[in-house]
């Protein structure tokens, strides 16, 4: 949908030229310009649609967005962070930052993509050039995350493998991978010494851990061929874009519901199980005055729905240009919350049931991350009845959860790629089936660190520094770049001319004062209680490592400044004079300011010619 999509590449060359013009110039000029992108647009109008898909039923794309949204922090996140920050009272704030942070910023995201019809990096590059780099920014964290995340598919599909037996092989201590003297066939409580059969099967039969992120070892071959697999399915899912992936989240965006309400029922009739839900829900009031809760339930909502990631951008520019985004907004949001709060009560029903049969306390046994569900949870699978049945169900749910973000995080490559190079990319892969295939290669070769014998070291490094040190310095670029630059007062028109009736002001106030204050605070709580990354209760980093922690950081914050200077350095005039165009948006978006907002509901005919039919926003009556 943006002017001149064909040729986005050599437009980011050429980007001081388009923004000297948008400074101290006559409204001619501008006008001349978007007249002779209309020229581009026309040369190509046959192509543009069929260039660009759109999904095809919308209840394609809501699903997408929550089997994005609801993954595996779901699962290993939120409960432990629920239970540690007051239990039932932690629902309070949590619900206040949903409201507050959560549908505000993710209303935003989707009305960017849907508007723009481009990924995260062209994205940006037109709604703010001084801060386009926060748009790669968000590819490359995406890109970074995917080459480990799918390493948890991978051991998802070894613990499926080792279910489908009768005897689950962490079970008990008479294995060859165990060590006799220190095992335990269930948990082991203070003693430190001891190690239950369940840890003992994944640090020393799954990982083949050695001692240190220093000591790499071999790769795990069994652990490198399921990784291949995982990539093949994931390939397979996502080689024909949005038309393979919609089809494919029917079923992963959906089963995994039956399974948490399969292993609800069951859980809930295990002695000991109303003890752990009483634990994961009885309020401490108490805790609502501390800052940190607070603050965990807003990164907590940040960082589920996945803002700041991209990959709700570029699924959004797959919708029509009048697809109700508000609707899908709430859907979205309301039901990734509510999955976090269900898995809430299925995993400590299973853990309250697990202190009632080891007679520990339930806090000795709850944890949270890699750690739940592949050692505290399956060691509740073995005094289950028909245990390898449970066990099967429950890995198979990982698998799903992980596939379905795991499609996401692939998709922002493959989208920014074809946004800005598609044509010289296909010149020389032909299709665009080979080039996910590239994407997905370049990504499996990234990710083959994680399966070596010290591979357990590497990805909680590499997870610590990307996951949780950049996300919030690019979340902070972005809420800055879009509210603030770009402004309200934009946003709105988009809004207006998509959806026929502007953004209520419970979303401008969001936009302009709340979100921001808040994606703030949590930077600046993360800075100041930053803490270097660790394995476990024991297990510290070298400095040397921790230094490659900031590198991996900084391959996605440098592109901020780098992009900053790039616009600044080719643009045109005076140092103010180079900022002040460096902060005004491209093409239609800067014409479209002296359009009264009242008539944008009407003006899409005007601004975008070349739309197919079926995008042109229609009225209020005509939304759905």
């Amino acid at each position: 949908m943006g002017v001149g999509e064909q040729h986005m590449c050599t437009e980011l060359k050429l980007l001081s030229v388009v923004q000297a013009g948008g400074v101290n110039v006559e409204e001619g000029v501008v006008l001349k310009s978007n007249q002779q992108s209309d020229v581009k647009i026309e040369e190509n109008e046959d192509q543009a649609p069929s260039e660009r898909g759109t999904w095809s039923r919308r209840l394609e794309f809501t699903l997408a967005c929550i089997g994005y949204a609801v993954g595996l922090g779901n699962i290993w996140r939120f409960p432990y962070l629920c239970y540690r920050s007051g239990g039932g009272a932690f629902i309070i704030p949590y619900v206040v930052m949903l409201f507050l942070c959560g549908i505000p910023l993710l209303f935003l995201e989707f009305s960017i993509g849907q508007y723009m019809r481009l990924g995260p990096v062209h994205a940006m590059a037109k709604i703010c050039p001084l801060l386009k780099g926060v748009g790669v920014a968000t590819v490359v964290i995406s890109f970074l995350l995917c080459s480990y995340y799918n390493v948890i598919i991978a051991w998802a599909l070894y613990y499926l493998f080792s279910s489908f037996q009768s005897t689950l092989p962490w079970q008990n201590c008479n294995n060859t991978w165990n060590v006799p003297e220190n095992c335990s066939s269930g948990f082991t409580g203070n003693a430190t010494h001891l190690q239950s059969a369940s840890q003992q099967f994944f640090d020393r039969r799954v990982l083949q851990m050695s001692g240190g992120v220093d000591q790499p070892g071999q790769i795990r071959w069994e652990l490198l061929g399921l990784l291949i697999l995982a990539w093949i399915i994931v390939y397979l899912c996502i080689f024909k874009g949005i038309k393979s992936t919609g089809k494919v989240v029917y079923f992963t965006a959906i089963f995994p519901y039956f399974i948490l309400i399969a292993l609800f029922i069951n859980n809930v009739q295990l002695p000991g199980a109303k003890d752990g839900i009483l634990y994961f829900l009885t309020p401490r009031w108490d805790k609502l005055l501390e800052v940190q809760v607070w603050v965990n339930a807003a990164a907590q909502i940040f960082n589920s729905i996945g803002i700041s990631f991209g990959s709700m951008i570029s699924m959004a520019s797959y919708n029509k240009f009048n697809n109700n985004i508000l609707r899908d907004t709430l859907i979205v949001t309301l039901t990734n919350s509510a999955t976090s709060i269900f898995a809430g009560l299925v995993i400590f029903s299973a853990i309250g049931y697990m202190a009632h049969i080891h007679h520990l306390p339930v806090d000795n046994i709850a944890t949270d991350g890699p750690g739940l569900v592949f050692v505290v949870y399956p060691e509740a699978f073995v005094t289950m009845p028909v245990s390898p049945m449970w066990a099967a169900l429950f890995f198979f749910m990982l698998l799903c959860l992980g596939l379905d973000s795991q499609f996401a995080m692939v998709e922002v490559m493959v989208t920014s790629l074809m946004d800005g190079c598609g044509k010289q990319l296909l010149r020389v892969l032909k299709r665009k089936e080979l080039l996910v295939l590239a994407v997905c290669l370049v990504a499996f070769l990234l990710g083959i660190p994680n399966v070596t014998q010290g591979g357990i070291f590497f990805f909680q490094l590499l997870d610590h520094h990307t996951a949780v040190v950049s996300l919030m310095f690019l979340a902070f670029f972005e809420v800055v770049a879009i509210c603030w630059i770009f402004g309200v007062k934009r946003l709105t028109r988009i809004v207006t001319e998509m959806l026929g009736a502007p953004p209520n002001m419970f979303f401008k106030v969001c936009w302009w004062v709340i979100s921001p204050l808040l994606v703030m605070i949590i930077l600046i709580s993360s800075i100041v209680q930053y803490s270097p990354a660790r394995y476990g209760k024991t297990y510290t980093y070298p400095p040397w490592a921790e230094v490659l922690g900031w590198f991996f950081s900084l391959c996605s914050i440098i592109w901020i400044p780098l992009g900053a200077v790039h616009t600044l350095y080719y643009s045109e005039g005076t140092l103010l004079q180079r900022l002040k165009s460096s902060i005004i948006p491209l093409d239609e978006l800067a014409s479209m300011d002296d359009l009264p907002v009242k008539t944008l509901a009407n003006s899409s005919q005007s601004l975008y010619p070349h739309m197919i039919p079926e995008e042109v926003p229609l009225g209020r009556e005509d939304v759905g």
